[in-house]
């Protein structure tokens, strides 16, 4: 087992990676304060898991919250549900919610957490890829709104992360693949030797060899906790982490939630990003092209929706959560591992990249 620590002072708390790790009580038990939990899953992980989890929590009185799957769930009437659950049971502000599941999960169980009698205690369990190496740490909490994408939630620090790399045995292809697009992100942002790193591994991640993915877990854990650890309420350079997320997530919205997966528009979001940094001409057509190659190797689309005008993504990136005092900005790269956010760019680079043909671009890739 491997562990870090997401340094907030006196609201610190380690992230455990490991196999195994969901039978060790151990783990658990330092972050439960009373003797209620509420564990949070849903109909595709709770019979896969749900079994060992509450084995390990065989001390505690548990009951059970199972929600349906899919992003399409992450609203308002689905938090009810935990919502509904927690008061049929009686749960005080000494309960401890555990959330057993993707992102959505996570995301959904960390707002209730945080609104539930004003505040009780949650702890991640993570059993995708990437919510292992994202959702699952820094505190990000909420639900989509019809309009935008995590429009609504809170900051919220989990009192813990576990991480079972067991798990990801039993997720899609697909989801492995989406989870690597943010995996990839870190090595673009803030850590290019990760990036040679990537290239030289990828076919050992895809193939979830223990010690690939290990390193790819903790590395990516740590490029987030230290971001994490510097700017908590992304005032500054916690937006970096959004490096193709206000592209991606105009694709999400626009295509209807759960059609294209989190990690898939964010890898188109990426490449246009990318296109927007080369244009600018801040990264060259190799480096562009470096970076494009490594989602595409993981199993990623490199071209966005051929539907989806230039009009249509700026309608939903209007609203993105990075827009201040109505100047829209942008995570881009100067260098392969130097991400920064800027409003600062000619608005005709922003409409070249909007009507790009990406096709073309990633033709030879």
């Amino acid at each position: 087992m491997r562990t870090l620590t997401v340094d907030l002072a006196e609201r610190s708390y380690p992230i455990h990676i490991g196999s195994g790790l969901l039978t060790q009580n151990q783990l658990f038990a330092p972050h439960i304060v009373g003797r209620k939990v509420a564990i949070v899953s849903n109909t595709t992980v709770a019979p896969l898991y749900l079994r060992q989890l509450r084995e390990a929590l065989s001390d505690y009185e548990v009951s059970e919250i199972i929600l349906p799957d899919g992003e399409s769930y992450k609203n308002w009437e689905t938090l009810q549900l935990i919502f509904d659950g927690l008061l049929a049971d009686k749960h005080d502000r000494k309960t401890t919610l555990i959330a057993l599941g993707g992102g959505v999960i996570g995301d959904m169980t960390g707002f209730a957490a945080a609104c539930y009698q004003r505040g009780v205690n949650f702890i991640q369990v993570p059993t995708t890829l990437l919510s292992q190496v994202d959702s699952s740490v820094g505190g990000k909490t909420g639900i989509n709104h019809p309009l935008g994408k995590n429009m609504v939630g809170a900051f919220y620090q989990p009192q813990a992360v576990i991480i079972d790399i067991e798990t990801l045995h039993t997720l899609a292809v697909r989801e492995l693949s989406a989870g690597l697009a943010e995996v990839i992100k870190y090595g673009l942002i803030c850590d290019e030797p990760f990036l040679t790193w990537l290239e030289q591994h990828m076919v050992s991640i895809c193939a979830l060899d223990p010690f690939a993915l290990m390193e790819t877990i903790e590395r990516s854990c740590a490029a987030k906790a230290l971001v994490v650890s510097a700017d908590e309420r992304e005032s500054g350079v916690r937006a970096t982490l959004n490096l193709g997320h206000t592209f991606g997530h105009a694709i999400e919205t626009e295509q209807g939630y759960g059609v294209w997966l989190h990690g898939e528009a964010v890898s188109a979001g990426t490449v246009m990003a990318l296109e927007m940094s080369k244009q600018l001409g801040w990264l060259t057509e190799k480096q562009r092209d470096r970076g494009i190659g490594l989602l595409a190797r993981a199993g990623l689309p490199i071209v966005p929706p051929k539907a989806m005008t230039a009009a249509m993504f700026l309608a939903h990136m209007s609203v993105d959560k990075k827009v201040l005092d109505g100047q829209l900005r942008l995570v881009l790269l100067r260098a392969l591992g130097q991400a920064l956010v800027t409003s600062d760019y000619p608005a005709a680079t922003l409409d070249s990249v909007l009507n790009a043909d990406y096709s073309m671009i990633t033709a030879n890739i």
